[in-house]
């Protein structure tokens, strides 16, 4: 058992969340609306739950240390790969989007599951927790890219993928970021990387061991 606020407090004190506005994007976002209800008594437990279809929602940690390494502001087109239960995409749309700020300021969410049934479950999640303006679902392979008619900002991958897609590296813009966890399918010897577009040049930044759920797609394991 876990409640909200202590929750957030001990990520704080741990230095996961760092930053005022991943902090209101922790204490804003209900995690229970996206855990299936089986589990809604451990939702402020900072563990990884199921979700259904093999997937699991992350730990609260990691969820936090990604949007920090995302370096996210207000206004910012950010793609994730792997919406799973859609939490991730919500704490991202509060930074990004939030609803402290007029709509026409805000930025959106992209947010694209292969799995069918996992992205339907996303967004009556996201509808649920108010989210379905700030966020888009879509249901397809997001490791071979998304036919956007603009570069993006940041891209969040989920999934721990062989290497860095290039077709999701190709959709960043000059200065963008990516946050993919990279390595095995069998959760041992993944590195999260922080991925930035220099000059047109992949700078790689290997930040912490972790174990993720495979990616699945043209560009992932299958």
């Amino acid at each position: 058992m876990g409640d909200h606020k202590s929750l957030v407090e001990r990520l704080i004190r741990l230095g996961i969340i760092r930053t005022e506005k991943v902090r209101r994007a922790a204490e804003t976002v209900k995690r229970e609306i996206f855990v299936p209800k089986r589990y809604r008594n451990m939702a402020y437990v900072d563990t990884p739950l199921p979700i259904g279809e093999g997937q699991t929602i992350s730990a609260p940690h990691m969820v936090f240390m990604m949007d920090e390494l995302l370096d996210l502001e207000l206004g910012q087109l950010v793609v994730e790969i792997g919406s799973g239960s859609g939490y991730h995409a919500a704490t991202i749309a509060e930074i990004i989007a939030p609803s402290s700020e007029p709509p026409h300021r805000w930025g959106t969410v992209v947010t694209v599951e292969i799995n069918p049934i996992l992205s339907i479950q996303a967004y009556l999640n996201l509808r649920e927790a108010g989210y379905s303006s700030r966020v888009h679902v879509i249901n397809m392979d997001g490791s071979a890219g998304i036919p956007l008619r603009m570069k993006v900002d940041r891209i969040l991958v989920t999934a721990a993928a062989p290497d860095v897609p290039k077709p999701l590296f190709d959709l960043l813009r000059e200065g963008g970021k990516m946050v993919i966890p990279v390595g095995s399918p069998s959760f041992l010897g993944q590195d999260l990387l922080l991925v930035e577009r220099s000059h047109g040049r992949m700078i790689k930044k290997k930040i912490i061991e972790v174990a993720f759920v495979p990616l699945r797609g043209r560009y992932g394991w299958n």
